[in-house]
């Protein structure tokens, strides 16, 4: 069975940093496609970072300079460092993979930015 466990959310204030991560189990990691997405209250959920299987990385406009995706293939975790957190940032994030036809979700964790 497939999970996806993100982690690190939390409350912090403007410009301040968070690190979530995401652990995978049950799933050939490595053949994944990566990425993080969020889900503001009252609007759609977007891409923020995109990770390929092949290391190529793409990044949401509103985020570009301050996040960055990384994986570790060996141990099955996606993570997301954010710097310069912004209050528009709030949202919950969500891990995912995608191969193929197959996608799979975390359950999410809630960031907040505010003073």
């Amino acid at each position: 069975q497939v999970q996806l466990v993100e982690s690190g959310g939390g409350l912090v204030q403007p410009g301040g940093s968070l690190r979530l991560s995401c652990a995978a189990s049950g799933i050939m990691f490595s053949f994944y496609a990566k990425g993080w997405y969020r889900q503001a209250p009252g609007k759609q959920r977007e891409l923020v970072a995109a990770l390929t299987s092949g290391g190529s990385t793409n990044y949401a406009d509103s985020v570009k300079g301050r996040f960055t995706i990384s994986r570790d293939n060996g141990k099955k975790m996606v993570y997301l460092q954010m710097n310069s957190l912004k209050p528009e940032d709030t949202a919950v994030y969500y891990c995912n993979l995608q191969w193929g036809t197959s996608t799979y979700w975390g359950q999410g964790t809630q960031v907040t930015v505010s003073a």
